[in-house]
């Protein structure tokens, strides 16, 4: 018990000698959040403005840490949507990612998600990057009750992200998301006489 007591109480002052402040509306996330510092990184970001950043702090990771908000999808109900944002990363041994969820209104009923990692195509990040510009596009339904979105680790390394927007678009703009099944409703109704 006096061992389990101690290394919660170094666990503690490690996080307090090097974590970054959370950013302001931001809360922390994951499967183990104790293996990932989260926070501003002040000045690290692009044009030397602050960046959000997740960290790694263990060797061998085989979770994950999210910095992520919630927000009323009011705004955007019935309208396709383009989350944009910028991500470089170091070390990344597994992968990383922007994600966007759209909710339902029962408990766990997730009407749309992207993590840009386990859809139709992978197009997370690994290894190290510089700055670029990812996007998500989802639709969101008139029985949206909740957007969640963030950024991502899995395992370990280290990332970087900044300039989060979000914009309508036209449907024009192809979803980066497949329902599952490859399924897609049809622009009108057919077949309606049954012929084949």
């Amino acid at each position: 018990m006096k061992t389990i007591l101690q290394s919660i109480f170094i666990t503690g002052i490690i996080i307090m000698l090097f974590s970054f402040d959370m950013a302001k509306g931001w809360t922390s996330g994951g499967s183990n959040m104790s293996e990932y510092e989260m926070g501003i990184d002040k000045g690290a970001g692009q044009d030397g403005k602050n960046a959000a950043t997740i960290k790694s702090i263990k060797k061998d990771i085989k979770d994950f840490g999210t910095m992520m908000q919630n927000c009323l999808p009011d705004k955007f109900i019935g309208k396709r949507i383009r989350m944009t944002g910028y991500m470089k990363s170091k070390d990344v041994t597994s992968w990383a990612s922007f994600w966007l969820r759209v909710d339902g209104k029962k408990k766990q009923q997730f009407l749309s998600f992207d993590n840009m990692h386990d859809g139709k195509k992978d197009r997370s990040i690994k290894g190290t990057t510089d700055w670029a510009k990812y996007e998500i596009v989802l639709d969101v339904p008139r029985k949206a009750s909740n957007l969640a979105f963030g950024a991502l680790l899995d395992g370990t390394g280290q990332i970087w992200f900044s300039k989060l927007s979000f914009e309508i678009v036209d449907n024009t703009v192809p979803l980066t998301w497949e329902p599952k099944g490859n399924y897609k409703p049809n622009s009108e109704p057919i077949n309606l006489e049954f012929e084949n």
